[in-house]
C-alpha cells in the first residue's frame, strides 16, 4: 500500500505532516528573540498559540487521516510551524525547496531528515541560485503544476523542479507574480488561490494575472471571489481535506458563505497567533503527504 504521494489540492488526505508550536516555537523566550527579525505582524503568545494549535489539530483530528509530527530541530525557527513550504511531496517522493526567505533555509534539510524515517524518498533539492517554495506551487490536478515566480520562487528553481518532477508532469504552467508589498513581506502563489474541487477555487482576483484566471476559468473553474477587508484575514488561504471539504481561519464570514453556497462544508479554527500573526494559514501549516481517491 503506497503511503505518500500528492499530486492534488483536493483528494482527499489520508496522510499528514504537520510541525507543533512546541517543537517550533519552542518557547516565549525563543518568539521574543525572532519575531521582528522574521517579519511577524506581531509578536505571538506562546501559550495561546500552543492553545489555538490544540483546537487546529483536534479538528483536523475529526477527519480521517493519520497524521505526524515533525520533531523540534535546533537549526530552525518560528517559521518551521508553516510545513508546507520547505517541501514537495510527488507521486515519486519529495523534492527539498530551496528557500526564497533566508532566515528559513535550514527547513528542507530538517524536513527531509524526517521524511526518510517515515519511509518517503527523497528525489533531491533545489540548489545554487534556484529558489521554490512550497507556497508557489498549486496543482491544478494530478498531472498540471503551476508555478508561481516572484520573490520566493525563480525561474532557475523552476527549471530545476521541472527536472527532478521528470514525468510526473504532463504540463508545468509558470505564473508572474505582482511586486505587492515588496521582498521583505511574502506574497507566494497560494496567498490569492485555493483549489477545493476539480472545478472550484477560492481566490483574490485583484491579484490574479489575468492570463492565469482566463485559463482556469477555461478549464471549467468556477471562482469563490474573496472580498477586500479578508484578503488580509488569509480569507484565500483553504485547506481542503477532500473535495469541497474546508478548513479555513474564522472571521472571514463572507468568504465561508459564499464557499457554503458553492456547496461546500466549511469548518473553521481561531489563528491569531498561529496563522494572522505569521501570516501563514491552514495550507501553511500542513503538509499532506498522500492524497488519494482509492
Amino acid at each position: 500500500m503506497k503511503t505518500y504521494g500528492c499530486q492534488s489540492m483536493f483528494a482527499p488526505v489520508r496522510r499528514m505532516l504537520l510541525k507543533h508550536p512546541r517543537d517550533a516555537y519552542l518557547n516565549q523566550a525563543t518568539i521574543d528573540r525572532q519575531w521582528k527579525d522574521l517579519n511577524y505582524l506581531g509578536r505571538p503568545d506562546f501559550e495561546l498559540a500552543m492553545a489555538e494549535y490544540e483546537q487546529f489539530l483536534s479538528l483536523l483530528e475529526g477527519f480521517d487521516f493519520e497524521i505526524q509530527f515533525a520533531p523540534s530541530d535546533e537549526t530552525t525557527g518560528l517559521d518551521s510551524l508553516y510545513i508546507h513550504d520547505p517541501i514537495t511531496i510527488s507521486q515519486k517522493g519529495a523534492i527539498l525547496s530551496r528557500m526564497g526567505k533566508e532566515a528559513r533555509s535550514p527547513e528542507p534539510e530538517a524536513a527531509g531528515a524526517y521524511l526518510k524515517t517515515l519511509g518517503v524518498p527523497i528525489l533531491g533539492g533545489i540548489t545554487g541560485d534556484g529558489k521554490v517554495e512550497g507556497g508557489d506551487l498549486l496543482w491544478v490536478d494530478e498531472h498540471t503544476l503551476a508555478v508561481g515566480q516572484g520573490f520566493r520562487t525563480n525561474a532557475e528553481g523552476l527549471r530545476q523542479l521541472c527536472g527532478l518532477l521528470d514525468d510526473c508532469v504532463d504540463e508545468v504552467v509558470p505564473v508572474q507574480l505582482p511586486y505587492w508589498t515588496g521582498p521583505q513581506d511574502c506574497l507566494h502563489l497560494l496567498s490569492f488561490i485555493s483549489i477545493v474541487d476539480k472545478d472550484l477555487a477560492v481566490v483574490y482576483s485583484r491579484l490574479m494575472p489575468v492570463p492565469f484566471r482566463e485559463w482556469l476559468q477555461d478549464r471549467g473553474f468556477q471562482f469563490v471571489e474573496v472580498p477586500d477587508e479578508e484578503y488580509d484575514s488569509l480569507g484565500t488561504n483553504v485547506l481542503a481535506v477532500a473535495p469541497r471539504q474546508c478548513v479555513m481561519l474564522s472571521g472571514n464570514s463572507q468568504t465561508q458563505k459564499r464557499l457554503e453556497g458553492a456547496g461546500a462544508q466549511v469548518w473553521t479554527y481561531e489563528g491569531r497567533e498561529i496563522s494572522l500573526k505569521g501570516t501563514g494559514g491552514p495550507t501553511c501549516l500542513t503538509r499532506p503527504i498522500l492524497r488519494s481517491f482509492e
